[in-house]
């Protein structure tokens, strides 16, 4: 069992115990949908922490959005409840980079691999997609490799 998912499992008693409904629908969320993906999985394969904070991260990005919409239809009452269950996931998840960093990675694989055109933008992204994973959303990541190679 990975740390995330220990960190996970002792985190819901602890909501459990204070009552705190909305961490606890989070925390069972969470564990939901990284049981199916366990399940999905063949069973040499198990899943790592990378793994589960890139459900994490998906998980929170569906809350976030969820709680625009909600915004926009003005419905405070569960805006507030998906930006709260957001708020733990993100707990879950590390620290973005800032895009001065986002800039100066991408900077670097560009260097290391020698792309000097937009026909290596694939290569650079897959390298940058990974090595940031969790930490940059692929639309920046994206934007500074256009900017880079054109």
């Amino acid at each position: 069992m990975s740390t995330i998912s220990e960190a996970i499992t002792a985190q819901m008693k602890e909501a459990m115990k204070a009552k705190d409904k909305v961490r606890l629908e989070a925390l069972r969320a969470i564990k939901k949908v990284i049981i199916e993906a366990k399940t999905a999985k063949t069973a040499n394969d198990e899943l790592n922490d990378a793994d589960i904070q890139k459900i994490i991260a998906k998980l929170a990005k569906q809350s976030n959005d969820s709680a625009k919409i909600y915004r926009e239809q003005n419905r405070e009452d569960l805006a507030e409840v998906e930006e709260a269950q957001a708020a733990v996931m993100d707990s879950f998840l590390p620290e973005p980079l800032s895009e001065e960093k986002i800039e100066e990675v991408v900077k670097q694989i560009i260097q290391k691999i020698g792309a000097t055109s937009m026909a290596d933008m694939g290569k650079v992204m897959g390298l940058a997609s990974k090595e940031m994973a969790g930490q940059a959303d692929g639309k920046v990541i994206s934007g500074f490799v256009k900017k880079l190679l054109s």
